[in-house]
């Protein structure tokens, strides 16, 4: 099986399970948690293009997990964090993973968080490099071991 084939079928299945939880995903913590995942594989590489913003913000709009909440508030949430990262990359990613580390406590929710970014950095077709470690630093802030979601 082709890579890109493989990261399609994963990023799929992630989806399903994610779907299949989505009754469960009605917090706040696990609101924050997803947009500072959302904005933190959307600026991996250190920046983000305008271009790729209005993806990942298309994509929020339309996940249907995501659909718990209101839209323009995912959007609010998601250009905050985004911002927090333009103005200092470094410490803007301690302050996201500090709030993604609020659902540690709840399993559910912390893997659904891994799931979410996982979809995100594979929609394009290419997860790669910086965003898996991105969100395998994420795994190690939740004590989520990355091997779990072959990362």
């Amino acid at each position: 099986m082709a890579l890109w084939d493989k990261l399609k079928e994963s990023a799929s299945s992630m989806q399903t399970q994610l779907m299949a939880k989505k009754n469960d995903l009605k917090s706040g913590a696990f609101r924050d948690a997803s947009m500072a995942m959302c904005a933190l594989v959307s600026a991996a590489d250190g920046s983000v293009d305008p271009s790729e913003r209005q993806r990942v913000a298309s994509l929020i709009a339309t996940n249907d997990v995501l659909q718990n909440f209101p839209a323009d508030d995912l959007q609010r949430r998601f250009n905050e964090y985004l911002d927090k990262l333009a103005a200092d990359f470094e410490f803007g990613k301690v302050s996201l993973i500090q709030d993604i580390g609020k659902v540690k406590k709840k399993p559910v929710e912390a893997r659904a968080v891994i799931q979410i970014g996982i979809v995100i950095g594979g929609a394009d077709g290419d997860f790669d490099l910086t965003e898996r470690a991105v969100v395998r630093e994420v795994c190690y802030a939740l004590d989520i071991a990355p091997g779990e979601f072959d990362l």
